[in-house]
């Protein structure tokens, strides 16, 4: 293959896993996003989206475990097309309007979203120079925070338009959509599939064996639990920490949780830059950790009455640092892992992440109801941080996590 095919073929993967991201991601927030207009017509408290989103990241954290098997039996590109119909027809059951549905929705949604970044890591270390991987992996993971914006944006209307089963039903299409829209490409990026690979109960554990096996793999993956703590308390907290603690009004604290969104799409892109250009993946994740332990800081320590510019200011920080770190770290994550086994890798630190995303909001809103501040959550996350950069610190940056010279 000559150099421009190779660019080309890259550059077409990082388009196909992006918008795959990005889809599946709408997937999983489209119900959160009308979540007040479904629990009114269910007649369920609002409140029952983080169980919802609970359900979902659990499907998630099992499926990731499968998501290595699965991507050498059958291929990255048909494991993302497994994952996008999972997804509809998690969101078709949802749509049905009762409770064990949307449960059993979740769930599929969860199974759908979990062999997803796996695949994408699989496929972009097969077409990603080494020089480019930090950016590579970084642009295709602003997918997570584009499916954000999509849900906010577009679901919105379509509940306005469609009712909120209609938009679930519209999504789940454009989940469809996107099976069709991959198939022409899976005989060229799923050539490497092995259709004799076992897929077996017991092979569940064997990427968090390779994860756990491996010094810098068992650190990045601690890392990342601790990171989605910080993102995933972020995103479910902020709006209610301003209303409450800041006395801001819930439309200023929805588009100063927008602001966030934004800081971690610029900042996935910009760090993984940076990562490549000049620091290297190790020692970006150590800033970030560093700029996530003193936003968090900040945060915890506002008070009433600062100006609206400085505390949005601030947001754009943490979203950026809290939001954005994913790219570099699973650009880490594929380098680490023993050759030809990025996927299996991805999948078992996927599952560690995923366990923050479960237990992190939820120890959030139980420190702070202990301690009756959502002050002391902010400031559980800076510790939480301090740990990660110790942690980073002490391992030092390999070579081969060093930008190319």
């Amino acid at each position: 293959m000559s150099a421009p095919e190779r660019r080309e073929d890259g550059w077409r993967t990082l388009a196909i896993t992006t918008a795959v991201q990005a889809l599946a991601s709408t997937a999983v927030l489209a119900l959160p996003a009308m979540a007040p207009a479904v629990a009114q017509a269910l007649g369920i408290s609002a409140a029952y989206a983080g169980v919802y989103i609970a359900i979902v990241y659990l499907g998630a954290m099992l499926a990731s475990l499968a998501g290595g098997p699965i991507v050498s039996r059958f291929g990255a590109i048909r494991a993302s097309q497994f994952s996008l119909g999972a997804a509809a027809l998690g969101l078709a059951l949802c749509a049905a309007g009762s409770l064990p549905g949307i449960a059993l929705g979740a769930w599929l949604i969860g199974l759908g979203y979990g062999p997803i970044t796996p695949a994408s890591s699989h496929l972009l270390m097969r077409t990603t120079p080494p020089h480019r991987m930090s950016l590579v992996f970084s642009i295709k993971q602003t997918g997570v925070p584009l499916g954000g914006v999509l849900a906010g944006a577009l679901v919105s209307g379509l509940l306005l338009w469609l009712g909120w089963q209609g938009a679930l039903l519209a999504v789940a299409g454009g989940n469809l959509l996107g099976v069709a829209l991959s198939q022409p490409l899976r005989r060229s990026l799923d050539a490497d599939r092995e259709p004799r690979h076992r897929l077996a109960l017991g092979n569940l554990a064997g990427p968090v064996r390779l994860v756990l096996g491996h010094r810098s793999l068992r650190m990045l993956a601690g890392c990342s639990f601790a990171f989605s703590i910080v993102q995933m308390s972020l995103s479910t907290y902020l709006v209610t920490y301003l209303n409450a603690a800041m006395a801001w009004g819930l439309v200023a604290a929805g588009l100063a949780l927008s602001m966030a969104q934004a800081g971690g799409v610029v900042g996935r892109v910009f760090w993984g830059w940076a990562a490549d250009r000049w620091l290297g993946a190790r020692r970006m994740l150590t800033v970030l950790a560093v700029l996530m332990g003193a936003a968090t800081l900040a945060m915890a320590l506002l008070a009433p009455g600062v100006p609206a510019v400085l505390v949005n200011a601030l947001l754009l920080v943490l979203g950026a640092s809290a939001i954005g770190w994913n790219g570099v770290y699973l650009a880490e994550v594929a380098r680490q892992a023993p050759p030809g086994q990025a996927g299996l890798a991805t999948g078992g630190t996927l599952a560690i992440t995923y366990l923050g995303v479960v237990l992190g909001p939820m120890a959030f809103g139980a420190l702070s109801s202990l301690l009756g501040t959502y002050r002391a959550g902010f400031a559980g996350l800076t510790v939480a941080c301090v740990l990660c950069t110790w942690a980073l610190l002490r391992s030092g940056a390999p070579a081969d996590s060093k930008p190319a010279s």
